[in-house]
């Protein structure tokens, strides 16, 4: 099975950052794997990338005509990828070896029609003492309260999630009004996507939490006003989405139901635990990480309110 992975790049600041990316997935321990690189609108970007990669029989490279945002660059990385399963990484994001490997067993054993895996936190300027682990999803780490057992689930992480090539050609490629684009910071592509695989084959993504890769977390990510200037974007992607999905009574709450589900182990199990713990024993740490989960969770809330509003004018 021949596995394309897409990277999509856009700063030239960030060129070290994504040959670390680069490496990793040329390294894996599966035996066929392709690199596609799509360089988003950056033409002296992509010459750094060519003279790196250029002269590699297993790197494909492509550079936009212009900056044309995360979710478009994908869908270019999948028209160019031959593989029989298409993956997507990010450009600051490093795969275990065994990433590919174990994608592939999910296939095999599974006869899945999608397969992800866990990511990890490398933490560069050290791991916040406020962030509890139940909103590490800010920052691209799977969170507390995500299954911690190989399962079906609905969608994995952008940076760690895949697909058979047939579900493209069945159900078309991202929505462009989702995903990073300039300064639209809208997410929710692979969740939106993943919701109309599963309208088309009855599956969802299968999940192992032993294919593993590390997303670097850096400083500007562990700032207080950047996790909540995107917990309102969340919130604000998660009204947009409820737009984009298509409204044919075949999938009630799709979407909605798993994070309901999650609010509600916040509000009834998390939420409970950490005030139980501080009780028995206070530690400022954890008081810190108890304000900070109700905060993000109330400012989710307020990004989709705000949209509800933002898309009746």
């Amino acid at each position: 099975m021949k596995v394309s992975v897409v990277v999509c790049t856009y700063s030239p600041e960030a060129f070290d950052h994504f040959v670390d990316a680069a490496n990793s997935v040329l390294a894996q321990t599966h035996d066929d794997v392709e690199l596609v690189v799509v360089v988003d609108g950056d033409e002296t970007l992509a010459e750094r990338v060519r003279a790196r990669y250029g002269t590699h029989d297993a790197v494909r490279i492509h550079c936009n005509d212009e900056n044309r945002g995360l979710s478009a660059s994908r869908n270019v990385g999948i028209d160019l990828a031959s593989g029989d399963v298409v993956a997507f990484m990010d450009d600051d994001a490093v795969a275990h070896p065994d990433w590919v490997e174990r994608l592939v067993a999910c296939y095999r054993d599974h006869d899945a029609v999608a397969a992800g895996g866990r990511m990890a936190p490398r933490w560069v300027a050290g791991e916040p003492a406020f962030l509890p682990a139940e909103f590490y999803w800010l920052v691209g780490v799977t969170h507390r309260g995500f299954p911690t057992e190989a399962c079906e689930v609905r969608n994995t992480f952008g940076s760690n999630i895949s697909f058979r090539r047939e579900v493209f050609e069945e159900v078309g490629v991202f929505e462009p009004d989702l995903g990073r684009a300039g300064e639209k910071n809208l997410q929710g592509e692979e969740t939106e996507f993943a919701a109309r695989v599963r309208r088309q084959f009855g599956q969802g993504v299968w999940y192992d939490p032993d294919a593993v890769v590390e997303h670097k977390v850096f400083d500007y990510r562990t700032d207080p006003r950047w996790l909540f200037e995107r917990a309102f974007w969340q919130g604000y992607s998660k009204r947009v989405m409820a737009d984009v999905l298509p409204d044919d009574g075949e999938d009630p709450g799709g979407d909605v139901d798993e994070e309901s589900a999650f609010l509600r182990r916040l509000a009834f199990e998390f939420g409970p635990e950490r005030l139980r713990g501080l009780v028995r024993r206070p530690r400022r740490a954890e008081a810190l990480q108890f304000v900070t989960l109700g905060a993000l969770t109330a400012t989710v809330g307020v990004g989709y309110l705000y949209a509800t509003l933002d898309r009746l004018r």
